[in-house]
């Protein structure tokens, strides 16, 4: 146990965690270089699309250090994005060691920070890296001072490296060797293993992620889950090394894999204790915190016998992504489907996302809403998370929406322009301070219905991609909240509902109408799009017929022939109004969610 090593490395988004990972596996060879690519540990297509890392991802090193002596390092490469957060957490309670990376173009960012205090709680032993020291705009000097000031942290033991040039990276292992604890535990008590992510493979079931804090494990093994005394036989164990490599055993202080035919997918669960069903261990892990999701939003099936397959791709996917809440719904516009709860904008798009690619299935998604807090006219205080379960506003007594502490770093060039975009989202600004002569701090305290849409696009957008931002959850706070429905020829459209504060209501609602009127195919007859709060329409479009020419048969003669045949066209237009159903295409709905000018 003493050479062996269990680190992560954390940083805020695009500092080059996953190019650093890769310098990591290529120096000590455990792939042939014909078959490296760049970002290899970030195994999904839209990963390597958008240069974001979603998943934590595993990997066993094997190194030979200066001294002669041979170490395994177990490296997880974790997302920077602040809507994975829970992803870093659940990585980081794997490990005795991170490596915190600062750009040195950069500097320290808000995410940097969050994740150190994670890294804390979790009492691991820090090794701050500067990286990207090859660019021209880079500043040691500089981050260093960040390092000491911001952080806390020794400047002098920070390792200079650049991922993309491999510049440093024979230093950065010597370090992880010798500044890093190796694990603790003990190799001869009963096996007792904690469950930290896992995944679903169609041929093998279930397969188990998983850090072996005491004894072994091995295949014929019987094991149980300690959650809910699931019985299985290890079929395989085994290292991640890039693809799977199966041992004999697993070890105390070792992270790898275990397949044991788990084809009841819900038994896994991160946080959980895995133990021998016949030599038990004498207590369970505490177990990870449940995410608390922030954003709430349907999902349905575009074709409605899809349902089956999307309850099954919801249980699958749940199995990789432990962040995600779901619950049955169902809608009298598009029948049923499922409620889910996201840590933010983008996990939302990411797990629509694969859905569609992975399971191959057609979504719809509702206008994303926040969880508000009312309470009635009769005393009783409710949750309400859909704006389909909104009761009447003639009911209720009181509405609060949930806060959030805002975290934005930014240049101070950027102040006045950040400044104005939190204003426009009903922010108030509680503190701002210099960390250094040209970076400033800004404290806000926003709505949270008014930051998941956009608010990060828009940020990255005002401060040219150099503002960071991180939030913390406050507690509610009491608003003037409206429903706001849509009607599509007077039928009102329960999936496109949203509820808004009353100042914003009329501004979405015509947006909403203008984006339908682009998106829904014209008919024979004219199709009125309208916004209402309640009984009061607060903005409308019309999509104007199709219209065919009645009079060209008519050439001379009296006018009345043709207002006659006019008059004919109207009511049957006007019969086909009452009968025709308008079809609201998918892109219709995503239309909806996208705001921006």
């Amino acid at each position: 146990m003493k050479n062996i090593r269990n680190f992560s490395i954390i940083a805020h988004i695009d500092h080059g965690k996953s190019t650093l990972s890769d310098r990591l596996i290529q120096s000590t060879g455990i792939i042939a270089d014909r078959d490296f690519h760049d970002q290899i540990l970030d195994s999904m297509d839209i990963e390597r699309e958008r240069g974001i890392t979603i998943k934590s991802q595993t990997v066993c090193l094997p190194y030979k250090a200066a001294d002669g002596q041979l170490f395994s390092l177990n490296l997880i490469d974790t997302p920077g994005h602040v809507d994975f957060t829970y992803e870093v957490s659940r990585a980081l309670a794997s490990c005795e060691g991170a490596l915190l990376l600062v750009d040195a173009t950069q500097g320290v960012e808000a995410q940097t920070l969050a994740n150190l205090y994670l890294a804390m709680e979790h009492n691991l032993t820090i090794i701050p890296v500067i990286n990207k020291i090859d660019l021209p705009s880079a500043n040691v000097e500089w981050v260093k001072e960040q390092i000491a000031d911001d952080l806390g942290l020794d400047p002098f033991d920070a390792v200079l490296t650049s991922a993309k040039e491999g510049t440093g990276i024979p230093e950065l292992l010597e370090a992880i060797v010798n500044q890093l604890p190796p694990p603790e535990g003990d190799a001869d008590a009963p096996l007792k293993a904690m469950i930290f992510d896992s995944h679903y493979d169609p041929y093998r079931g279930t397969v188990v992620h998983m850090r072996i804090v005491d004894g072994s494990v091995k295949a014929g093994d019987e094991i149980r889950f300690m959650s809910n005394d699931a019985v299985y036989k290890v079929e395989e164990v085994g290292l991640f090394q890039i693809v799977r490599n199966p041992q004999k055993t697993l070890s105390a202080g070792q992270v790898g894999y275990m397949i044991a035919g788990i084809k009841t997918v819900s038994d896994t669960r991160c946080g959980d204790t895995v133990t021998h069903h016949k030599k038990p261990c004498a207590k369970a892990f505490g177990g990870f915190h449940e995410a608390k999701p922030v954003v709430f939003s349907s999902i349905y099936p575009v074709a409605s016998d899809d349902y089956e397959e999307l309850a099954t791709a919801i249980e699958k996917l749940k199995l990789n992504d432990a962040a995600l809440m779901y619950e049955k719904d169902s809608s009298a516009a598009l029948g049923f489907g499922f409620r889910c709860g996201f840590l933010g904008m983008l996990h939302l798009e990411v797990v629509q996302e694969r859905l569609e690619r992975e399971f191959d299935l057609s979504l719809i998604i509702t206008a994303p809403s926040v969880s508000y807090h009312l309470e009635l006219m009769d005393g009783e205080n409710i949750v309400v998370d859909n704006p389909a379960l909104y009761p009447d506003p003639t009911l209720i007594k009181s509405v609060k929406e949930p806060f959030i502490k805002a975290n934005i770093i930014v240049p101070e060039r950027y102040m006045g322009a950040v400044m104005k975009l939190c204003m426009e989202r009903r922010g108030i600004n509680r503190n701002y301070q210099y960390l250094t002569s040209s970076r400033l701090e800004m404290i806000f305290e926003l709505p949270l219905g008014e930051v998941v849409y956009d608010f990060y696009d828009k940020l990255k957008s005002i401060t040219q991609g150099y503002g960071s931002f991180d939030y913390d959850m406050l507690e509610h706070r009491e608003t003037n909240l409206v429903k706001l429905d849509i009607l599509v020829n007077g039928e009102k459209v329960d999936a496109l509902a949203q509820l808004v504060h009353k100042d914003k209501a009329e501004a979405r609602g015509r947006m909403a109408c203008e984006r339908l009127k682009e998106e829904i195919p014209r008919q024979q007859f004219k199709i009125p799009i309208q916004a209402a709060i309640g009984g009061k329409i607060v903005a409308r479009e019309t999509i104007s017929a199709f219209r065919k020419d009645v009079t060209a048969k008519c050439y001379g003669g009296d006018i009345s022939r043709k207002r006659k045949l006019l008059e004919k066209q109207k009511k049957g237009k006007k019969r086909m109004k009452m009968v025709g159903q308008v079809e609201i295409p998918q892109a219709a709905f995503l239309s909806v969610l996208k705001t921006g000018d």
